[in-house]
């Protein structure tokens, strides 16, 4: 008896330790020396009680022991299977979001930029409530990288490191990254956390460049502020990715500013003089890049430069019969096929809208790389129409050009500089004629390591040639410019198609080329009160009243 409750005794001494060290190393997050040594030694008891019972026992040949081992190995592949399932749940995320405009996915630019952080960021919300929409867009984020963190703070529990920040009320939203911190937005119960905000926010904090792009004005190119035909919509939307914008005049100034990334001429409606033609021929020619959207119906005397790089502005009207289902008229263009470059390579069968466009023709340059950016769909959805004064419209063979046309193209030009030389001795100039003559050769060669000879007659040293340096000059044409005005600008993706061409054109490498984030669209139904009413009376009377007869049809024919 005392050797039973010996072994009773030794026997709970196993569960102890076990349990001793898994709450040592939980409650302390730390499995050192003393946890390991506590589950070690409660392990080995146990495994000792269990293999002296089945010496004197033999309970491992019972039937009831072999059932018993079957459960037990049943429930632990169970138990198994479902942990390996959470394991690569929370290891790899599949998620399917069937809303339109994939309201709960992340853009691919956000993707693209999160998962490129080349050091850690954080989110700082001030707040006290934590939205689960807010902390679901945070989640997004951080599965895309691991340098993304966040966390929500009280400004009144953590005052200090709310005085860091600045901040002034609850919902402020900052980042911080490295040294920086830059505010996002202010949230509440009526403005939740953007998408659109955030990347912004997030790119502009990431990137230490800035570039310059230049609009140029006077003849009557869409005016830049918050007026009827502006663009200031893609003028915000560039300041939102880091660029800086100022409106440029080459009648007042003869030359392209040095600083300028990108030329932007958007709709000109008059000729351009030939001497600011010859500034943006020299701007081009010395590296620049230029983005160019001309409506249809109108001449800016700017063949030159296109002549140059091989493009041909159409005069006639691209007609488009495919917009007829959701009633544009034929002069509006639906685009769902894109060329497989930079600036629209993720845009895959998405729309965009052109209003009054021109084809254009793309001859072959030397030297002189395109690509297609935009394409009509083929005859007889689209074709390109002479007579734009006709009331009806239709293909007239001989006169009119079958689709597919092409509506946008990007063109590269590789520029080599002429090599530079580099003096290999002291930059001070020798003169080419000397009053003493000098001899050919010298009474008292001095030996060189050279194996050529220099000559001693040669007024200027020999100079060494550095390589070639490559540059590249990008020019973007597009038959339209409407499609970038306030109103359109917002609508599918037409803005990607303006951002994403002047940050090309920008040749920054850093930039992102995708599709931006988009805000949920108001699909509230505004109806009048007799709708409203109507609506009331038949969801109370109507509907009832309708199952009710119904119910009373049935009675009476099994009556």
């Amino acid at each position: 008896m005392n050797k039973n409750k010996l072994w009773k005794f030794v026997f709970w001494l196993g569960p102890f330790f076990l349990v001793a060290g898994l709450t040592v190393g939980l409650i302390s997050e730390k499995w050192g020396t003393i946890p390991l040594l506590l589950l070690i030694t409660g392990l080995v008891i146990c495994c000792l009680w269990v293999l002296g019972k089945s010496q004197k026992s033999k309970w491992w040949q019972k039937r009831s022991t072999q059932s018993g081992t079957n459960a037990v190995i049943a429930t632990l592949s169970v138990l198994v299977i479902l942990g390996f399932i959470n394991f690569l749940g929370s290891r790899y995320h599949l998620r399917l979001d069937l809303t339109d405009t994939q309201l709960f996915t992340l853009s691919p630019q956000s993707k693209e930029l999160v998962s490129n952080l080349p050091q850690p960021m954080k989110v700082w919300l001030f707040s006290r409530e934590q939205n689960s929409g807010d902390r679901e867009l945070l989640d997004n984020y951080q599965r895309q990288s691991k340098q993304f963190k966040f966390e929500y703070i009280d400004p009144q529990l953590r005052p200090g490191l709310a005085e860091k920040f600045g901040v002034k009320d609850y919902g402020e939203v900052y980042l911080e990254f490295q040294e920086k911190r830059q505010l996002v937005q202010v949230i509440s119960e009526n403005q939740r956390l953007s998408e659109i905000q955030l990347t912004t926010r997030l790119q502009q904090i990431t990137s230490s460049k800035t570039a310059k792009v230049y609009f140029l004005q006077g003849h009557g190119e869409h005016p830049l502020t918050a007026i009827k035909g502006a663009i200031s919509q893609a003028i915000q939307g560039l300041t939102d990715k880091n660029f800086t914008t100022s409106p440029l005049n080459l009648a007042e100034q003869p030359q392209v500013p040095d600083d300028a990334a990108v030329i932007v001429i958007a709709g000109p409606q008059k000729e351009l003089l030939t001497g600011e033609v010859t500034a943006l021929q020299a701007y081009l020619n010395r590296g620049g890049n230029l983005l160019l959207m001309i409506n249809p119906n109108t001449d800016p005397k700017i063949d030159p430069i296109l002549k140059d790089w091989g493009v041909r502005l159409d005069n006639r009207l691209v007609i488009d019969t495919s917009g007829e289902s959701m009633q544009l008229g034929p002069a509006a263009i639906l685009v769902t096929e894109y060329g497989q470059h930079p600036i629209t390579k993720d845009f895959g069968n998405n729309i965009s809208v052109y209003p009054l466009t021109r084809p254009l023709q793309i001859d072959p340059v030397p030297d002189i790389e395109s690509m297609v950016l935009l394409k009509t769909k083929p005859y007889p959805s689209s074709w390109a129409e002479s007579d734009q004064k006709s009331e009806k419209l239709e293909f007239n063979e001989g006169q009119d050009l079958k689709g597919p046309l092409t509506l946008g193209v990007a063109l590269t030009r590789k520029l080599s500089t002429s090599p530079t030389p580099i003096p290999t001795t002291s930059p001070t100039p020798i003169p080419t004629t000397s009053p003493i003559p000098v001899p050919t050769t010298s009474p008292n060669p001095v030996p060189t390591n050279s194996p050529t000879p220099i000559p001693t007659t040669s007024p200027i040293p020999t100079p060494t040639t550095s390589p070639n340096l490559t540059k590249e000059s990008r020019l973007v044409v597009f038959g339209n410019s409407n499609f970038a005005v306030d109103g359109l600008f917002e609508q599918q993706l037409n803005g990607d198609v303006f951002l994403n061409s002047v940050s090309w054109l920008s040749q920054q490498d850093d930039q992102l080329l995708s599709i931006r984030p988009k805000e949920p669209k108001n699909r509230r139904i505004v109806i009048s009160t007799l709708q409203a009413n109507l609506l009331t009376i038949s969801a109370v009377f109507l509907l009832p009243l309708i199952g009710l007869l119904m119910g009373f049809i049935v009675w009476w024919k099994r009556r």
